[in-house]
């Protein structure tokens, strides 16, 4: 059997990090996270650096910053991993830097796990983050580093437990946000079923320079759909309120971020349907599912089990809705 890749997760404490660095190290390739001395001390990021320590995973201290420290941290490994937040997209132009020097990098992830930033029609703050995903997409490939891009689509743990409505903290007991016609095909994947996908693809040559797609044919919804399957499990019909494409372009430009941040990337998903609007090609991509039909991913009909017996018990109850609903 072929030795597993030792893999170096850079911003490994963030969102989606964190489950891919658990995720290596529980499929038992030699994990290293790369972490700066502040985040020892932070609270909450201080807990998930034990918990690395507990899984066995090798701390590496450094900063996306300091190009000695990255370049000393690549040289100990075959593959490097990206899952910087938002605000650092641009700045993995020093990871590339620092993986061309080092020399020994066999695959390089940069931090995607969102829609494939070359097939869409984003606006506003989603459109800046996705074009500067794109031109770090570029750069990799014109410095003839060999990569895998993942597109997870949609966090389920961010969208699933509100049925996608904004601003919200529970999923909709009465009335319910629709985008557009309610009919764009959105994909809905689990934390920790990306963060399984993407170590898989690690030494699978399959997945060499592809774009890997988690296109998980159990969890395509529309948001017509996916209201309807709530409904179901609740026994309720919720109030449809129908928000048109022209009122969200409007909220986008009359927003501050955060607000227009989301709204862009509802626009994005849910009324132009940017996950589903292009068929998978042989040339640039695979489709995680049909690569490793044994790996049982959790479905959105799963997933939304828990929040039933929440919402039975408690009533749980939706707050105003960025204007769009005047009762809670």
């Amino acid at each position: 059997m072929a030795q597993k890749s030792r893999i170096l997760i850079i911003g490994g404490t963030g969102y989606i990090g964190k489950f891919i660095v658990a995720a290596s190290a529980k499929a038992g390739h030699p994990t290293f996270a790369l972490i700066r001395e502040s985040t020892r001390s932070d609270p909450v990021k201080g807990k998930l650096v034990e918990n690395f320590k507990n899984l066995g995973v090798t701390l590496l201290h450094g900063d996306l910053h300091d190009h000695g420290s990255l370049v000393k941290a690549i040289k100990q490994v075959d593959v490097v991993i990206s899952t910087v937040g938002r605000l650092q997209f641009g700045d993995q132009v020093k990871i590339i830097a620092a993986i061309k020097e080092a020399g020994n990098v066999k695959r390089f992830f940069p931090s995607e796990f969102g829609n494939d930033v070359d097939r869409v029609h984003a606006i506003g703050p989603a459109k800046t983050a996705f074009a500067t995903k794109a031109k770090i997409r570029r750069t990799i490939e014109a410095e003839g580093i060999p990569y895998t891009y993942v597109t997870s689509n949609l966090f389920a743990g961010y969208f699933l437990p509100t049925l996608a409505q904004p601003g919200a903290r529970a999923p909709p007991r009465d009335k319910v946000i629709i985008f557009g016609d309610g009919n764009a095909k959105a994909i809905f994947n689990k934390e920790e079923d990306i963060g399984s996908y993407t170590i898989r693809a690690v030494d699978d040559p399959r997945t060499l320079n592809k774009i890997l797609y988690l296109r998980t044919p159990k969890n395509i919804y529309s948001l017509n759909e996916l209201v309807a399957l709530w409904e179901k499990k609740i026994g309720k019909t919720l109030e449809k309120i129908h928000v048109s494409e022209e009122n969200i372009l409007k909220d986008i430009k009359e927003s501050e971020f955060p607000v227009n941040a989301i709204l862009s990337i509802i626009h994005s998903v849910f009324v132009k349907g940017d996950e589903t609007s292009f068929e998978i090609e042989a040339s640039f991509g695979v489709e995680a599912s049909e690569l490793y039909p044994d790996f049982n991913y959790t479905t959105v009909d799963e997933y939304l089990d828990p929040f039933v017996g929440d919402f039975m018990e408690k009533g749980l109850s939706v707050p105003a809705l960025f204007g769009y609903c005047n009762e809670p």
